[in-house]
């Protein structure tokens, strides 16, 4: 296994040399994919629809595609699962990463072709493991095995031709085979639709393999790891596989879960690698041993805009390139794949941290916000103001979410909070305070509705009983994968359906 492991840390060494050609020269090889995805598509039905055989660059290619986003792809989509081919990418596509979002229950389909495969989503894996051998060059862990704790749903057969299934089980089905073999564990139970089924037998599966990595989102990762505690009677997952030296972890802000995990795993070298991976492409990997943002990989067949969340809801507002993107600032995500997503506007805001390179942070998404009273409160607010008071008052935090309160005759509007805690405050008041102080302070249009009282007054903060936001999210089948709890809503939908299903705890 050593002479392997020395093998495999030299092929991924190599790969570090192409990506410092982006990082180099990001806005040429960006240009470069943007010319090879157009002409690559003249020929299908989107291609001749929009005239892609005459586009000679990028303003004519703005001025005549508008932004896309599911719903004005969704009629092409259709057609590509009953099996027809050349509509928006010209590849076969028979392959569907399904994705219920969060906001919706209706479920999308999001095309996955051989090129999305293997140069972006295996590609992305791949670049995670040559940027952690070069940040760690004495790193084991191929002499164990990765223990990846996938999807919700198991692969499905919509016709002879066409599959789909989450994307972690599309990733797993065509994985090759010497990734394979340092995976675990096995499909028949990485794959179960069952997700309790599945982290019980996960836990008696890998228990006593030899870990020394871990995918997942830290949210069902930890539903895992507490049950192979229980069954092995260890106080750590250190005495479980003493090996494990990396996580890999997305999809949710990991700051609320990090006191956890050091919690369960006690190694102030244990290394925690943060990517930026979705069903519609693999965006961002964290490239320096330091947590906070994520380098934006640019040879993955994506081509990138940048929207202004100022002008998101504008009618053909204009995007930015790379190039035209300041520090700091708010954007939408809009990309074009080697898949057959033109334009497509995925729901995500990003700000970039850094320029040279340009690395980028998960602000929020379009949809999830808090702004009843014109406060423009996003997730990235949110996490850092929970940041401090957890802090502050040694709590840990599970799950939250929060909504309006309305203005009503007596009183004022506000914002409710549904918390449950792995460990409460040891002053719960003084946390509801350095919430609000926080929040006012990273964010001025919060600040000034606060001024008196006036517009909003101090948050309103409710703890749950514990398991509340799993059982929610079972009720609606909303378990594993990349599922996640929508953390902001701009109505009571989610705030109040909770509230029905759950007992609140008393501070």
């Amino acid at each position: 296994m050593t002479i392997i492991n020395s093998v495999f840390t030299w092929f991924m060494k190599k790969r570090i040399h192409q990506i410092e050609l982006f990082m180099k020269y990001p806005n040429e090889v960006q240009e470069e994919w943007f010319e090879q995805l157009v002409a690559g598509a003249e020929n299908t039905e989107w291609g001749k629809t929009y005239g892609y055989k005459s586009i000679e660059n990028l303003a004519q290619f703005k001025e005549r595609v508008p932004i896309q986003t599911y719903d004005t792809l969704k009629p092409y989509i259709e057609r590509m699962l009953k099996g027809e081919q050349n509509v928006l990418w010209p590849s076969e596509i028979r392959w569907f990463a399904k994705s219920s979002g969060t906001t919706s229950d209706r479920s999308k389909f999001i095309p996955v072709s051989e090129e999305s495969l293997e140069e972006c989503h295996f590609k992305g894996g791949k670049d995670m493991l040559t940027l952690y051998f070069n940040n760690r060059p004495n790193a084991r862990i191929f002499t164990g095995k990765s223990l990846t704790l996938g999807g919700s749903h198991q692969v499905g057969q919509l016709n002879a031709d066409t599959f789909f299934g989450d994307l972690s089980a599309v990733i797993m089905k065509n994985l090759p085979l010497w990734a394979e073999f340092y995976r675990t564990p096995h499909l028949d139970i990485a794959l179960l639709d069952n997700f309790e089924e599945k982290i019980e037998k996960m836990a008696y599966a890998t228990k006593d393999v030899n870990v020394t990595s871990i995918s997942g989102v830290p949210t069902w990762n930890i539903l895992l790891f507490k049950r192979i505690l229980e069954i092995t009677g260890k106080k750590n997952l250190l005495e479980v596989w003493p090996n494990l030296e990396l996580y890999f972890h997305g999809a949710v802000n990991f700051t609320p879960y990090r006191d956890q995990f050091k919690k369960l795993i006690p190694n102030d070298d244990m290394y925690y690698l943060e990517t930026y991976n979705a069903s519609e492409g693999f965006f961002g990997i964290q490239d320096l041993e330091e947590p906070g943002d994520m380098l934006l990989m640019l040879d993955y067949g994506i081509f990138y805009e940048f929207l202004p969340i100022e002008n998101l809801h504008q009618e053909n507002p204009d995007t930015l390139t790379l190039d035209e993107v300041e520090l700091n600032k708010n954007y939408a995500l809009i990309i074009t794949t080697n898949a057959g997503l033109w334009r497509y506007l995925i729901g995500d805001t990003v700000r970039f941290t850094s320029l040279v390179p340009y690395r980028i942070q998960i602000t929020g998404r379009t949809k999830h916000f808090i702004n009843a009273f014109g406060e423009e409160l996003i997730i990235d607010n949110a996490e850092r103001a929970l940041a401090e008071a957890c802090s502050q008052t040694g709590a840990i935090i599970r799950d939250y979410t929060a909504a309006p309160i309305y203005f009503n005759d007596k009183e004022c509007g506000a914002h409710e909070w549904l918390i449950e805690f792995e460990k409460r405050p040891a002053e719960f008041e003084r946390f509801v305070d350095l919430l609000d102080e926080t929040l006012r302070r990273v964010n001025s249009d919060y600040d000034a509705k606060r001024f008196k009282d006036m517009a909003l007054r101090r948050p309103l903060v409710k703890i749950v009983a514990q398991n509340t936001f799993f059982n929610w999210m079972k009720e609606k089948g909303k378990i594993g994968g990349q599922h996640k709890v929508p953390r902001l809503a701009n109505n009571r939908e989610y705030v109040d359906a909770i509230l029905k299903m759950t007992e609140l705890v008393k501070n």
